[in-house]
This record gives C-alpha cells, structure tokens and sequence, in this order.
C-alpha cells in the first residue's frame, strides 16, 4: 500500500526509514564487497556499512518516541560506536551531522532535511584530513547539493529523497572519471555504492513498500538466570548503562565537561564510555555499586534511561550485552593503571604473537578483510588501562575508526600513530621506548621508524583486470605493493619471487617472511632461498604468521 504524500518527517517514520536502509544495503552488502580496486578477496565495504548502520538501528529501537531530534540522535550515536572501515566512519559521521541539524526538530520538511543533510555532509568532510573526491563523500555532497537546489516551500520529503537518490546515481557514475584508479579497475566507488543502497531502502520505506531481506535483529534473547542462585557470589559486578538529560538548572550545559563524570567513574568501575551529545550524556560502565553512579550522575540532570545487569549471569552465557560484549577473559585481562600502553591490529595468531613479544599490550583481531569498530577500540582501551594509549592501525582502512573511538574516549589521552600497513605497524613497535616519558617524543620516535618502510603481499586474483600493465585472470596468484600490482603467477612461489624481484632492497637491512595458513613449508623454503641468493647483504627472519588470504605478507626495512 503506497503511502501517502509526506509534507513532514517524523521519528516514527525516519526509525522505519533507516530500518529498511540498512535491510536493502544488507542484501546487498556482497555487491558492494565486490566493488574492490583490487580484484583480490579482501573486499569489505559492503559488511563494513552494513554492520554500521545496523548498529545505528539497534540505538534507535530502545528510543520510543515521534519524535524525529530524538530517534535521529539515537541513530547517530549507535552508528559512531558501530562505525568500521573508512566507509563504515564517513557513513556515521554524515549520519551524526543530520541528527546534528536536526536537533530540536521534532518534524522536519523538505528544507529542514535539506538543511540536515548539508550539515551532514560538512561532518563527514571534516571526519578525513584529506578528503579524497570520487568517492562516498563525493556522492554525499553532490546529491545533497542537487536535492537543495530543487528544493523549495512546496517540496515534499518524497520531492527531496527523489531528487537526492537522482543525483546519487549521477555522481556514482561519474566517480571513476574522477578517482584514475576507480577507471584502471573498471569499478565504481564501493562506498558511493553503499551509501546509494542505504537511501534507496530509506525511500522504498518512505513510499510504503517492503524492503525485501532478511530482518535486522536489535532485541536480546531472553535471559538465563539460573547462573547465579541464593549462593552465589557477585565476581562481575554490574554493567550499568545511563542516557542522562542534563539540566539547565543544575549545570550550564554548553560548558559542561563530561570528564567530571569519567573522572568520577573511574573510581569505582570501569569499562568506562561518556560520551556528550548536545544536551545529553550517554554513560556505561562496569562497576559493583550502580547506585553510586545514579546518585552521582542525578547532580546534573535526570534519567532518561537506565540499564543494570549482572555481569555474572551474562557470563555464564559468555558475552554481555551486544553493544558492550565483554568477557570473563578480558575482565581478567585489565591490567592496573600505568603511564604508557600500545593498542595495535593484526590478523592471523602469530603476527598477533609477534605484536605481543614486540611490546603490544593489546592486539584487537582485524586487518584488512575484518576491520574492528570504533567501540571495539573502546573496549581495549579499556583493557589497556593507561594514562596514554598509543594506537598503531596497521591499515588505511582502520585509521578512521581509531581516530574516532580517540575522540570518544576520556579515561586516557589516546594517540593514533597512523601505521598504514602491518610493516609501518612492525617498524613502529620495534622502536619504542618509554624512557623518555614524553608522548610526543614516543610517538615521533615511532613515527620516524616506519619511513621508508615496504609492505607487500601475495593473494590471489577473484576477478579478470588489468592494472599498473599486468594482465591478471581470476585464480591467478598476484603480488601487491602499495597501491600497485607488481607480479602475477601461476602459483604462489613464482608470484612471491616475482614480487621480491621488482621491490627496491637497495638500502633495505632486514626482510621479514611472513607465512600465511596456505604456504607449505616447501614453498615457504623456496622463497627464503631466492631472497637469501639474491639478497646476500640482507637478513632474512620469517614468521608463520597463520593469516588468511595473504599466503605471504613481506617487510622490507
């Protein structure tokens, strides 16, 4: 049954909206994937969008209100925490900016939604040092621009999303004529992609049809109790959860600084999350005395929410609640205060190991193919319990969502070292030194350290191309460095032989081999052999490294 015409949008209807945006772009999250400039298996846009957005539903499905400041805020706040992946940031900062113009706005029409979507555009902008146009941002803004300029006092809220999906197609098509390597793949940006996905379901929603795909699941099984009796003891404590409306009359809220409550929390929990937005304050914490934190937080505002569960009984199903998963390992794990800790990414058991030995207090599971979230950041941060935390992404991708949990976080001072590649990560680890007691000088001395420094990888090919002058077919074994295919083989040892033979070791000391789970030991030997003849001046160490997808991953310093 196709609605009828909308001069204003509620939140009731935006939550349905945003809803079937994320079902549409889940059902098409594996086209998006596949719109990878390199035709190898580690493309992850489509999942990262998705698992954003759907982060942003599940926020909004606790909020029970028309009204739309309200819902649209809501969303936000789930999708900064659920963010992933460069696209998955961007995605949640133009989200947030909407929500930001939006704010106070109980019903909006075609040009305050205009007006919403132009202030989220300039947040996503301003989520990227460098923002790179031809891709999500890029389609973001020109469809908004477009959709303004058609707008007037007559539009409808159909006129604009039409106008504005329209343009999106437009923009899309043309981002290849404007980002050279999105034109060398034959692709469109995967991003762009992903964003058009999200506001087609939006308006298929809007106009009364079903989104077709598989439901979104936000509510939480029931729980067991039968975990803790009359006998036992609390060993978790309480995760405790507060959304607090603070209040003119009990502080000036322009000027409110959340860290007198992280600074408060910190004493009796931890676990700790504050986050400020507008006039409300979004609280979690895992403590044994929530009472306090009530009590405390009621000195500058009142209740909108309040959550409280036992950390035991969740424990004995293995995992708290889905937005704040925690377990009795990493509760174990928080290690007493100290000045200095270093949070980095890897993928595959022995890179992590490697990372441990290397001084890494925490190693979050992720890379490429699998890129942690603003929130899982949150959670090691936590874990790592320092005064400053040092983060090293290893990954172009992951730079975005460590910088955003960096801004969320306040129990620490958080410095992201922007390590682009797990070689740059490696160079960063070896170096560091805390005798200094200087942050800056710390995260100088790392950041010197992964100049110079090459990474190269060896996979295989999912589709036909041709890039930098290499023809590759589908199975084909390619090897990467940087932005660039240099070798493609019918096997892995000629690909990664290929690979060494065009990297520049002329003033390279150390190379690193580092065996993934499909690398043989014969090949492993094999390719150890060519470096060690054809590098003589060079020591060789090797890693099994274990990762998936990359049989072999090289650093070359």
């Amino acid at each position: 049954v196709k609605r009828m015409s909308f001069a204003k949008l509620d939140g009731t209807l935006y939550k349905e909206m945003v809803t079937g945006g994320a079902r549409n772009l889940a059902t098409n999250a594996e086209i998006v994937n596949d719109l990878n400039v390199f035709p190898i298996p580690d493309g992850d846009t489509g999942d990262n969008m998705r698992m954003t957005v759907e982060g942003g539903v599940a926020s909004a499905e606790a909020v029970d209100t028309p009204e739309l400041s309200e819902v649209a805020r809501a969303v936000a706040e789930g999708m900064l925490l659920s963010a992933r992946g460069n696209s998955g940031v961007i995605l949640s900062q133009f989200f947030g900016g909407i929500a930001e113009g939006l704010d106070g706005v109980s019903a909006a029409d075609a040009e305050a939604l205009g007006e919403a979507f132009q202030r989220g555009v300039k947040k996503a902008y301003a989520a990227v040092l460098t923002p790179t146009e031809g891709t999500i941002l890029t389609v973001a803004r020109e469809a908004t621009e477009y959709a303004v300029s058609k707008t007037d006092g007559n539009s409808t809220v159909e006129d604009f999303l039409s106008d504005f999906i329209k343009e999106m197609h437009r923009s899309l098509d043309r981002t290849p004529e404007i980002l050279p390597v999105l034109k060398e793949a034959g692709v469109i940006d995967s991003g762009g992609a992903g964003l058009v996905y999200v506001v087609e379901g939006m308006n298929k929603v809007l106009h009364g049809e079903t989104v077709e795909g598989k439901d979104i699941e936000t509510s939480k099984k029931a729980l067991d109790t039968s975990g803790f009796t009359e006998d036992s003891e609390l060993t978790y404590g309480y995760c405790t959860e507060v959304l607090l409306q603070l209040q003119t009359r009990k502080v000036d809220i322009k000027t409110f600084d959340v860290s007198v409550i992280s600074d408060y929390l910190s004493a009796i929990g931890d676990s700790i999350v504050a986050l400020k937005s507008g006039s409300r304050v979004k609280i979690h914490v895992h403590t044994r005395t929530p009472g306090k934190v009530f009590d405390f937080c009621q000195n500058f505002g009142e209740f909108l929410t309040l959550k409280v569960e036992n950390m035991s009984i969740q424990h004995s199903e293995a995992t708290i609640e889905n937005r704040y998963p925690t377990t009795k390992k990493e509760t174990e794990n928080i290690k007493p205060r100290r000045r200095f800790g270093i949070v980095t990414v890897a993928a595959g058991e022995g890179i992590s190991e490697t990372f441990y030995q290397l001084g890494a207090d925490k190693v979050l599971s992720g890379g490429q193919t699998m890129n942690p979230s603003a929130e899982d950041f949150l959670h090691a941060f936590d874990e790592v319990n320092a005064d400053y935390v040092i983060v090293l992404p290893n990954n172009g991708n992951i730079v975005l969502a460590a910088r955003q949990a960096a801004s969320l976080y306040t129990a620490s001072d958080v410095r992201v070292v922007e390590s682009h590649t797990l070689g740059e990560g490696y160079a960063a680890l070896s170096m560091v030194n805390f005798d200094s007691e200087n942050i800056e000088e710390i995260t100088k001395t790392m950041e010197e350290a992964m100049e110079g420094v090459v990474t190269a990888e060896v996979t295989y090919a999912v589709r036909d191309t041709t890039m930098s002058g290499i023809e590759v077919h589908t199975g084909d074994h390619i090897g990467i460095a940087g932005k660039k295919i240099l070798s493609d083989g019918d096997t892995r040892v000629k690909a990664a032989t290929d690979l060494l033979s065009r990297l520049d070791m002329d003033d390279k000391e150390v190379l690193i081999l580092i065996a993934g789970k499909d690398a043989t030991r014969e090949d492993v030997d094999e390719v150890r052999a060519f470096a060690k003849k054809n590098f003589p001046f060079t020591e060789i160490f090797e890693i099994d490294g274990k990762q998936e997808v990359y049989s072999f991953i090289f650093i070359a310093e």
